[in-house]
């Protein structure tokens, strides 16, 4: 199962070169052919490249004909060259066949394209922190990529914390409900939240809303679904489904407030459904998610799955 991926740097310069490396090897240890980008380890600033730089990263990739582009890492950049992406150029390369993925930073580019055109892009994995890890990548992530490749991937499951369970109350009065047909979006919250008031934050009424983020304090995160939530956002949504949030440390002054807090909080400020225990995040053990896709929310007790078919 051969297939072209082409690696580039649409945000932050590569820091780490040396799982740079490994997740280049590891890709060609699998039989990929890969292709990388000229200037996928500029660096200008923190960035990867001055704008104009990685404005053109991103067009090489368009135009590569490739069945992955993949990004190298996420970090910061994107939300700053938003207005001067050539959004046809990547909706059109996405309907020949090349499927964009990454996560992170990355959400900016995937919300203004759906915004922008409605193309699908895929939530997933980055090349240094996933691919790149010393010893061997997680292997749910891989397979899920490997899905991706192959056109199989149908959809993910895993079990909700019993912290979840409380809200499927609201979703039909027991534990088990099914939410069809609901456009899947979201990503990185700290980017989204930023794109609040701006083009480019899709205006999606009645879908499935997933969130994560890293190195945020629950009050943080909390601060950010509080601004979704007075923009009307989430009021409009028919699920919010939050993923894994990171690299935060508590504070004996939090007495008590967590990210079980938070998650209580938003459940009883919305009527959606909150969900939480998503495997996607800046974690080894990920699942891939079609960002702009239509995709089917079952939960039956504790077990949840996201379902969409093959969307390629």
């Amino acid at each position: 199962m051969k297939k072209h991926i082409y690696i580039y740097s649409p945000s932050g310069a590569v820091r780490d070169k040396a799982s740079f490396k490994r997740g280049l090897a590891r890709l060609k240890a699998l039989g990929h052919e890969v292709e990388l980008d000229p200037s996928a380890l500029a660096s200008h600033q923190r960035f990867a490249g001055d704008d104009a730089t990685r404005l053109a990263a991103i067009d090489r990739a368009a135009a590569s004909g490739a069945d992955i582009a993949l990004i190298s890492r996420g970090g910061y950049g994107l939300t700053r060259i938003l207005p001067d992406i050539n959004y046809k150029a990547v909706a059109k390369a996405i309907e020949k066949g090349t499927q964009f993925v990454g996560l992170s930073d990355f959400t900016a580019l995937q919300a203004a394209l759906l915004a922008k055109t409605g193309a699908t892009t895929w939530a997933g994995p980055a090349l240094g922190e996933d691919f790149g890890v010393e010893g061997e990548p997680d292997d749910i992530m891989e397979a899920c990529f490997d899905d991706l490749l192959s056109g199989q991937g149908e959809g993910c499951g895993w079990q909700l914390p019993k912290i979840s369970v409380t809200g499927l109350d609201q979703a039909g009065g027991d534990a088990d409900f099914k939410i069809a047909k609901a456009l899947l979006w979201g990503g990185n919250l700290a980017v989204l939240s930023s794109l609040v008031g701006t083009p480019y934050l899709p205006q999606v009424k009645g879908g499935i809303l997933f969130l994560e983020d890293v190195g945020e304090h629950p009050y943080r995160i909390e601060r950010m679904l509080t601004q979704l939530l007075h923009a009307g956002v989430l009021a409009q949504q028919k699920a919010i489904v939050l993923g894994q949030f990171t690299n935060f440390k508590l504070v004996p002054h939090d007495k008590g407030f967590k990210l079980a807090s938070v998650a209580q909080w938003l459940q009883s400020k919305i009527k959606a459904c909150v969900l939480t225990g998503l495997p996607f995040g800046h974690v080894a053990t990920k699942v891939l998610l079609p960002v702009g896709a239509p995709v089917s929310l079952v939960a039956e007790g504790r077990d949840a799955f996201l379902l969409w078919g093959h969307t390629h």
